[in-house]
Order: C-alpha cells, then sequence, then structure tokens
C-alpha cells in the first residue's frame, strides 16, 4: 500500500489557551502558512533521519499502550515498521516549540496513514465524531507533551476551524470572512526562541493547586476568554477588544512564567497604549505571540524591531 501524501497544516488557538484545561471555551484555526507530509523518498540527511528516529520512538509508545491495552485505536503496527525501514520521515516546515501544532501534525500524519479503524473526514463532521477524535489524539499526543488536550492533532486532521464549547462539546465552525482592506488585524509576533510545552503546562497545573489562581481561571480568565469567542465569530470588533484588554492584562498579572521576559514591556506597553493587546499562542515560554490591534499600521510602527506577520484582516 503506497504512502498516501497528504499535507498537514499547522493551527492556531486563538483562544481558550490554558483556560480550556479548565473548561472554558476555546476557538482554533488552521494555519496553510507552515505544512508537514510524511514520506519515504529515501533522504538521507540529519533532518530526515533524526525525523525516522522521533517516528520510531513514538511508534514504540503507540506499541506499548497497545499492549497495556490503554490504545483507543488500532495500528497497523507491521506497515509502519516497514515504512520505518524504507526511512520514513515528517517533511516539515512547522517550527517546533512556537505554539503551531509541530508534534499535532505528526500525530494527525501517523493516525490518518496508520489507523485501521480512524474516523473517517466527512464534510458534515458530527460532534460526537469531533469528541472521539479529540480523545483520542489526547492519548497520542501524550507522548509529546506529557498532558494533551488533542486539540492540535484534531485541527491538523480535520483541517477546519474548531469551536471548543466545553471538554465534551466541539463543533466545527464558520469563521467570519475576513476584510483584506480593513485597519485591523490579528498578527503573529516570533519571538526568536522556542518554548517547552511540557513545562509550562507543568508550571500551570502546579499553579491550579492554588484555590486563587484555579479560581482566576475558572471564573474570570473564562469570562474573558468567552467573551472574546462570541464577540469574534459575531464580528462585534468593539466588545471584542474590551474584553482582549482585560484577556491581556489577566494573563500579564498572572502568567508571568509564560511570557519570555524580553516581552513583558511590550505586553504592557500595548495595554496601556491600547495601541495592540498581546496574548499567549499555544503555551507560551517562546514561540509566537498572538497580537490584536484595531490599526495595523500603528501597532506594527510601535513593533518595527519584530517580525509579525498577519493571519487575519478585519
Amino acid at each position: 500500500m503506497k504512502l498516501k501524501q497528504s499535507l498537514y497544516y499547522a493551527k492556531i488557538l486563538l483562544f481558550g489557551e490554558y483556560g480550556i484545561i479548565e473548561d472554558s471555551m476555546g476557538l482554533s484555526i488552521p494555519f496553510n502558512k507552515f505544512n508537514g507530509a510524511l514520506k519515504t523518498d529515501g533522504r538521507q540527511d540529519e533532518f530526515a533521519l533524526n525525523s525516522n528516529k522521533d517516528i520510531r520512538l513514538f511508534a514504540e509508545y503507540l506499541k506499548t499502550l497497545d499492549q497495556n491495552g490503554e490504545m483507543v485505536c488500532h495500528f497497523d503496527f507491521e506497515r509502519l515498521e516497514a515504512d520505518l525501514n524504507k526511512g520514513l520521515y515528517f517533511d516539515s516546515s512547522i517550527p517546533q516549540g512556537f505554539g503551531v501544532g509541530s508534534s499535532g501534525a505528526l500525530v494527525a500524519s501517523i493516525y490518518d496513514a496508520y489507523c485501521t479503524d480512524k474516523v473517517e473526514i466527512k464534510a458534515n463532521q458530527t460532534g460526537d465524531e469531533i469528541l472521539v477524535l479529540k480523545n483520542t489524539f489526547s492519548k497520542l499526543e501524550s507522548y509529546f507533551h506529557g498532558k494533551s488536550s488533542g486539540l492540535d492533532p484534531l485541527i491538523c486532521y480535520l483541517n477546519l476551524p474548531v469551536l471548543i464549547k466545553s471538554k465534551t462539546h466541539l463543533d466545527t465552525v464558520g469563521l467570519p470572512m475576513p476584510d483584506e482592506s480593513g485597519k485591523g488585524a490579528i498578527f503573529l509576533m516570533d519571538s526568536g526562541i522556542p518554548g517547552q510545552t511540557q513545562n509550562m503546562v507543568s508550571i500551570f497545573l502546579e499553579k491550579c493547586k492554588q484555590d486563587g489562581f484555579r479560581n482566576l481561571v475558572r471564573h474570570q480568565f473564562k469570562k474573558y476568554n468567552d467573551e472574546c469567542i462570541h464577540a469574534f465569530l459575531n464580528r462585534d470588533f468593539k466588545p471584542l477588544f474590551k474584553s482582549l484588554k482585560q484577556l491581556s492584562q489577566l494573563v500579564y498579572d498572572n502568567f508571568s512564567p509564560m511570557i519570555p521576559d524580553q516581552f513583558k514591556t511590550l505586553w504592557k506597553e500595548g495595554i496601556d497604549s491600547n495601541s495592540y493587546y498581546l496574548k499567549l499562542c499555544g503555551s507560551g515560554g517562546g514561540g509566537f505571540i498572538l497580537g490584536f490591534t484595531e490599526d495595523f499600521e500603528q501597532a506594527s510602527e510601535k513593533l518595527k524591531h519584530h517580525q509579525l506577520q498577519v493571519i487575519y484582516k478585519f
């Protein structure tokens, strides 16, 4: 059976970072600037060899789950092993540790190519099927992060925006049409340093053992985060930016380890000047930082020493 040549795109979690662990809403979208594909084309350079080694280790983890009766789906390990011996690797442009789903894309590709009882992608995917996929991917991706929501591989697999209403209620969703001539923008800012997802998630889970912090996430964070999602999906930008400011301030005050030190001043300047608001893209600690502005020209002038990439205009 020939290896299916499918592209798996990066993803961006627009809203919901960390909050989805405590059951706030989330909105995640595919990001086709970066992608990856499984290949067995005989490439023998360092990248391909290292990728092959990484997939071997992941395959061993999957086999262990299977042997322990913890596997939530079934894999054709014989074919996976045969392809690994042919030099199977994941040819990816998705930067690792930047919060845009590099491990999610790999997990989605392995599931798609080697799972024998996978949930097939359909035009009218049901919420129940999406939940099954999310729970399956959560188990598989935990190899990379220790604990995973399963969202990254879910978005990479479906290649559709997904609205997370709660841990047990997910659905695909249409996004408001962008306005390429608009002044406002959502953008990515490159911190220049990779983040360590597992370390950041561990810090968050440790902080959640404190009642005060956990209540803050469950109530205040959830309130501002969910307001942002509702406002964005309704193209209601005035309340969106009001809630964004509060969300950005809350993260600045309470998620300090997740904001790279050299960006803390910029983060606060955005809040104080109202010219842009920054938020975490993924687990933080490095990688990309998400920015929202009603005037991209003004924001890019203030952030002119940093690499910005517009992902949505309005």
